[in-house]
């Protein structure tokens, strides 16, 4: 090859490398420059038809029997490792060691990272990416896992179709501390600025799960963030997690999205992504609407009380009702006593008879002479009355 030929692909090779580094360096960003409705013009996948996240509506779910519990693999077997945890800019970071995986798929997926998404505290109420019918929880906690049966490593895998599986876990708040969340909590003010990283101590990945792993939504996605390859299988569970006001708070409040040095200091909030459509794809779940579920302690307490108060009010409800009908009654009847014109004889007459009128004394002698004069006169006319004779048989 001539040396002009060699020159001309040397220029080629040096700006391709330079265009692919700019595309890395894009600062995007939720709500600023570069924000999500602008995301698709630099990050083309973005707004592809398989995007995430997404509303899930129950009603338009399908139960898929063959769906087995989700199992994590060595969650808890942190050993003495400590993990990294750093700010990066959109979210606060934990590195998950290689030995922890997940089960209960196609193939098998190591873990990778897990993050966190919520909002600013404000009256929207809104904080997770998924919603369930329309209703957001106050954040949501995803862990990332890769295809180690099919790639190699992550950056091979997440542009794959199968390539990631990520675990959503809505998070709502509550009275008590989950004590799992503090092991991270704890440390976001030793990280409170972009690109500061910190060792934590190690500790037990799945109590940040719900306990409930057999109930979720199963469905194809993509990252929620740019480039938002849509490589995702998801595994939404069911199941909420809980935690404390205070501790949601530490999240709303402590980072923040600019450098320490910056002059202009700009909180980490809202760093969730709006939900996208379905476009034709379907929500898997593992449970049909109707199957039950072992309840807890304080489910079953809560029902019996809620049954219990719905007792008490059926009968003061009753009873007032009984009462009221009394009162009419007999209101009623004081009504019809009062204001009638008739006697107490009319009123009653069919319960007692109505006495005969009086006569007076002289009056009953003359009616007995008159009825003693008609008995004498019938006597006399019965004597001159020729008795029948009695006829003999020829």
């Amino acid at each position: 090859m001539d040396s002009p030929g060699l020159f001309v692909l040397l220029c080629l090779g040096v700006f391709d490398q330079a265009a692919a580094s700019s595309v890395e360096e894009i600062t995007w960003s939720y709500s600023g420059l570069i924000g999500q409705s602008e995301w698709s013009e630099y990050f083309p996948e973005c707004g592809g038809t398989s995007q995430s996240p997404v509303d899930v509506i129950t009603t338009q779910t399908r139960f898929d029997p063959s769906l087995s519990p989700v199992t994590p693999l060595g969650y808890s077997q942190h050993g003495n490792q400590p993990f990294t945890l750093y700010n990066n800019r959109h979210t606060a970071i934990i590195e998950m060691p290689e030995w922890m995986g997940l089960g209960g798929l196609p193939w098998l997926f190591t873990a990778v990272q897990l993050h966190l998404h919520w909002g600013n505290g404000g009256s929207n109420q809104r904080g997770s990416e998924h919603t369930i019918n329309g209703m957001s929880a106050d954040a949501e906690l995803h862990v990332v896992h890769y295809n180690s049966e099919l790639y190699p490593n992550m950056s091979a895998a997440m542009t794959q179709k199968d390539g990631l599986a990520v675990l959503g876990i809505l998070i709502v708040t509550g009275e008590e501390t989950n004590p799992g969340f503090n092991n991270i909590l704890n440390y976001l003010s030793r990280i409170k600025h972009f690109g500061q990283k910190v060792f934590i101590p190690a500790f037990d990945i799945q109590s940040l799960l719900p306990e409930d792993l057999g109930r979720y939504y199963r469905y194809n996605g993509s990252l929620t963030t740019p480039p938002c390859y849509q490589s995702v299988i998801w595994t939404v569970f069911h199941e909420r997690v809980q935690i404390s006001k205070a501790q949601l708070l530490k999240l709303e409040t402590i980072l923040y999205s600019s450098k320490a040095e910056d002059p202009e200091k700009m909180l980490l909030q809202d760093n969730y992504r709006v939900t996208q459509a379905l476009n034709q794809r379907v929500v898997f779940t593992s449970f049909s609407a109707d199957s039950g579920k072992e309840l807890s302690s304080g489910e079953v307490t809560a029902i019996v009380i809620g049954v219990m108060c719905g007792c008490v009010g059926l009968a003061v409800i009753v009873r007032f009702i009984v009462k009221t009908i009394r009162f009419l009654k007999v209101l009623h009847l004081e009504t019809v006593v009062v204001n009638s014109s008739t006697s107490s004889w009319d009123v009653l007459h069919n319960n007692r008879p109505a006495p005969m009128p009086r006569i007076n004394e002289p009056e009953k002698e003359k009616q007995k002479k008159q009825e003693l004069v008609l008995n004498s006169s019938s006597a006399a006319d019965r004597k001159d009355e020729p008795s029948p004779s009695c006829k003999s048989e020829p």
